[in-house]
This record gives structure tokens, sequence and C-alpha cells, in this order.
């Protein structure tokens, strides 16, 4: 085994950091105070290259292979103050670009991804619905064909990118009968579709920076050419696609993590109490000792997933293993450095406490924690959970 990295590898994480740190995250407390997305730092991202990292050269990305993809994210991540935007691009690329790279027909990836890779379009991924969340296949959102379209009825909410995105994967129902799995489809909805409504904004505790929103759908007419892969495979669609999404999000939360550690370290290192730096108490060095136990070994796991996607092999057990760990680990990475920074950490004014808020979505999106554990069982070879 060979953890080096190459020397481009290295060259675009310190490219990355550097870029996160000069023109991104300035304005991270304000726009988390007012629930604003930052569109400034959007399009700085595009301009960096970063909304095509992974997608081929050929639409205006950078072809980036799935490893090194992470690594930049993970960069990212670190580099960024805004969890909310780096949240944002993460739901842009693996919740939406992705699907186009795995599924897209070549006219599908023409027509949308220069406009993904550029900043025009921004990705959004609408499978939740009011009463539907884990259980996919109980979906209600329904989608009949009428000629050469489909009329789609329905509603999802705790959209991430739902008010600010251009374009929507969404997933309905095409079948009302036969085997559940073949009962869904995939479909592109570009914003100004027809019958598609965006009816609220949802706030939320943290990463108030990414907006989520709420859809209606009403008799939203929409071209059979933007069914995303055949009629009747949009299960199997979704979880093709959904270990990229878990695993890859993890890399912006590992970033955090590394960032979380050494500003703790850094702190403890230098607060004095009773005559000695607080990172001399047991108490505090433990804490964070543990930290960095979590952060190594969910780095490890990350790059094992990205290394599996580079050759092209399923990474399904893998990437929910990472999620669970990385997210879990978010959640007490966050609550340590608070801890350690005492009021510091609690007060508003200060963003140990953003990044507690920011951490607790982490064990929600993308399948919650006890998901992971159910489908790590049932690929252990335990039986089916009920």
């Amino acid at each position: 085994m060979d953890f080096d990295l190459t020397p481009e590898q290295r060259d675009l994480r310190q490219r990355v950091i550097r870029f996160a740190r000069e023109e991104l995250g300035a304005q991270a407390a304000a726009h988390d105070r007012d629930e604003t997305f930052d569109r400034d730092g959007w399009k700085a991202c595009a301009e960096f290259g970063v909304l095509g990292w992974p997608v081929p050269r050929e639409y205006g990305g950078s072809g980036l292979d799935p490893l090194t993809t992470l690594l930049a994210c993970e960069a990212l991540g670190y580099g960024c103050a805004d969890n909310g935007l780096v949240f944002a691009v993460d739901n842009h690329l693996w919740a939406c670009v992705v699907y186009l790279l795995r599924h897209g027909s070549p006219e599908q990836r023409a027509r949308f991804l220069p406009g993904l890779v550029d900043g025009t379009l921004i990705g959004a991924h609408a499978l939740t619905e009011p009463e539907t969340g884990s259980d996919v296949l109980s979906l209600t959102t329904t989608a009949v064909r009428h000629g050469d379209d489909y009329v789609i009825d329905g509603a999802k909410c705790f959209i991430s990118n739902g008010t600010i995105a251009g374009l929507y994967v969404l997933f309905a129902r095409t079948a009302d009968s036969g085997p559940a799995q073949q009962a869904l489809s995939a479909f592109l909805l570009p914003r100004d579709t027809p019958g598609l409504e965006v009816r609220r904004a949802i706030s939320k505790a943290g990463l108030r920076g990414t907006p989520m929103g709420e859809l209606r759908l009403e008799g939203c007419r929409v071209p059979g050419a933007n069914l995303l892969g055949a009629e009747g495979a949009g299960y199997r669609i979704f979880t093709s696609v959904i270990e990229w999404e878990r695993g890859f999000m993890a890399a912006s939360q590992i970033g955090r993590l590394q960032r979380l550690l050494e500003t703790s370290v850094s702190y403890a290192s230098s607060r004095t109490q009773f005559g000695v730096p607080i990172g001399s108490f047991q108490a505090v060095s433990h804490r964070l000792a543990d930290l960095r136990v979590h952060l190594e070994l969910a780095r490890l796991m990350l790059y094992k997933v990205g290394w599996l996607k580079r050759e092209g092999r399923i990474a399904l057990l893998e990437s929910a293993i990472l999620k669970l760990f990385t997210s879990e680990s978010l959640v007490e990475g966050a609550l340590a450095a608070m801890r350690v920074h005492g009021a510091r950490g609690y007060v508003a004014d200060l963003p140990i406490e953003r990044e507690v808020r920011d951490a607790l979505a982490a064990t929600t999106y993308g399948g919650t924690s006890d998901i992971q554990r159910t489908i790590i069982a049932g690929l252990s070879g335990l039986p089916e959970a009920r």
C-alpha cells in the first residue's frame, strides 16, 4: 500500500486550501445569521473549477479521478469557514451532477453539465416527501405518461439547495403494480418547468448558508427526453448513486474535523488556568487525542472509498461505514471543541457554536446513522432488519 499523495495531488490540495481561505467564508457568520446563500462564493467556486472537479473536460470540467476529487473536497471543507456554502457545493456535485455523470444520456449531459460546471445552474436532489424519507420505495409523487411527456403530481420537502436550484433530480412513481423496485423513475426538472413551484423556504438549526426548500408539483409536464435512464429504473439509479453521495460528502466533513482539531489544540496550548495551559490537563488532552483518532480513521476510510471508485468498484458497504463513522465523529468533534473552549465555545459571536449546529445535521442527510447501521448489518450477512 502507498499512502503518499502524488506531487499533483499535493499541489492541488494546497491550492484549494489557499483559495478557500483567501476567497471564501469571510461572511460566514452573516450568512448563518441571516440564512442567506453566498452567491459571490458560489461564483468564485465555479471560476476556480470546484463545480467541475469530477466532470470530464469535454463538458468544461477538470476530469479529476474520484480519489483526487475527494482530496480536493477535503481541502475545501478544511479551508472554507462557511460550512453552508461547502454543503451547497456537496449537494450540487453528489446529489445532482453525479446522476448525470453516471446515468445521463449524451444529450442530457451536453444540455445540463456545462451550466452545472460554470455555476449558472445549481443542482438539487428532490427525493424526500412529507411522509417518506428513508423508505424510498414508498414515494407517493406520481409521473403519468401522456404522449411524449410525463405529468408529475406530488410534493417534495427538505430539499437542500431547494430554493436556489436551477435543476432538480426528482424521483416519482411511474407504476402502480408489479415489483416495488421497478415502480420508480428519475427525472431531470429545470426550475422553469410548468407546474413546478418552490412552495416555501425551510429554516433550520445549522448549515443555514444552504437554503432548504419545499416543492409542489401540480400537473407538472416534463418531456420524455428528461427521463433519466429508463422508465422504472429509478430505484436502481438511486442505489447506484447513493454510495457516491454518502462517501463523497464525507470528504468536506473530514476537512472540518481537522479544522476543529487544529483550532482546539491551538486554544488548549495558549489558554492558561491555574498557571498552566489547559492542554496539560488530561481531561482536555484526552478529549483531543480521541478527536485525532477519529480524524485519522475517518480519513483512511475516505481514501479507501476514493480508491475503490477510482478502480470502478462497488463501495456500498464502505460508503455506509464511512458515512456513519464520519458523521458521528464530526458531531463528537464539534462538541469536544465546544467543551475545550468553555464559554467561548458556546457564545454566538465566536464560530465554535456554529460548528456544533452545522455538525448536527451530518447524522441525518444522506441517510440517518440508524439507516447506515441497518445497511452495514445487512451487507455483513445479518437477517433483514424489521
